[in-house]
């Protein structure tokens, strides 16, 4: 049976790129998520789409379906004396805050005396993907994960919420 839009779906995954496992999440906690919301990678969704719970198959995602292809004009180079006080290492991955307050990911691409050349580009654009997926189950959204977008399974515990730190951005008043 199909899944449907605004299903909740619950999966286990092992992803391989050039025949390497880059990525599992068997023997761990599922993947849970809100079926046609775009919360996964648009071509596991389309690959899916098919499959109903105790399914498994694989999922070939080619890389404009996953994280895009590579642009080689996403780089920047960047000042040094911006990374004080961090260990850099070509390839190690950073996250920092973008212009519109967003996390952003950069791998170090490159060192150099007085400055750093960072990539901007996800670490797996312009890969292929292969994706092992076993479908564990298939339900309809509540009204509430309808409203929030936001799966039961993916609630984050907000009892101590108002106790711990206060403020409304976590309801409290």
């Amino acid at each position: 049976m199909a899944i449907e839009n605004n299903q909740i779906v619950s999966i286990e995954y092992e992803v391989q790129s050039d025949g390497k496992v880059v990525d599992s999440n068997v023997g761990g906690q599922p993947l849970v998520f809100m079926f046609g919301k775009s919360q996964i990678i648009p071509g596991l969704e389309a690959g899916i789409k098919e499959m109903g719970a105790g399914d498994k198959g694989d999922v070939l995602v080619k890389a404009t379906d996953a994280y895009g292809e590579y642009n080689p004009e996403a780089t920047q180079e960047v000042p040094k004396e911006q990374f004080a006080g961090i260990d850099l290492q070509e390839g190690m991955t950073l996250y920092g805050q973008g212009e519109d307050g967003g996390t952003v990911q950069v791998v170090v691409k490159e060192i150099k005396d007085d400055s750093v050349v960072v990539d901007f580009n996800h670490p797996m654009a312009g890969k292929d993907l292969m994706f092992s997926v076993t479908v564990n189950s298939v339900r309809d959204a509540s009204a509430e994960e309808l409203a929030s977008g936001v799966p039961a399974e993916n609630k984050v515990d907000d009892g101590d919420c108002c106790g711990s730190s206060g403020g409304s951005s976590c309801g409290c008043h």
